[in-house]
């Protein structure tokens, strides 16, 4: 199976040893992204709300730079720090994901990286 690094300068790059996506067997594993602007390097510190949109908008980025997008996720997982922003979480998440919904895990931790809110990681299908 070839396996391909997908990465753009269009999304965060990773803080850590670890690609932005890899494409593998028809699929694109993208890593968790959490509320970092590309454009700046900065975090996102807004509330909740902010920080969502910001994670979906660099999965979607980092998707179509795979030759995939948001209506080809198959699974998501969200991590959050506090469950109790679940609601507003789903509200930003519905709106990017309309008609087909992916299978989804969300799970709240104790910490995440930079100590956001919110970092979502995905598998999509390449187009």
């Amino acid at each position: 199976m070839n396996r391909k690094v997908i990465e753009t300068k269009n999304a965060p790059a990773p803080i850590g040893p670890y690609s932005q996506a890899i494409e593998a067997g028809g699929f694109i594993f993208v890593s968790g992204q959490i509320a970092i602007s590309p454009k700046t390097g900065a975090l996102i510190t807004d509330d909740i709300s902010g920080q969502t949109k910001q994670v979906v908008e660099n999965l979607k980025t980092i998707l179509e730079s795979g030759g995939s997008d948001l209506e080809n996720v198959v699974k998501t997982t969200i991590y959050l720090k506090n469950m109790d922003d679940f609601t507003q979480v789903n509200d930003i998440y519905n709106s990017y994901f309309k008609e087909s919904k992916p299978a989804r895990a969300t799970v709240e931790v104790s910490r995440l990286p930079k100590n956001v809110l919110v970092e979502i990681d995905c598998i999509a299908i390449k187009k």
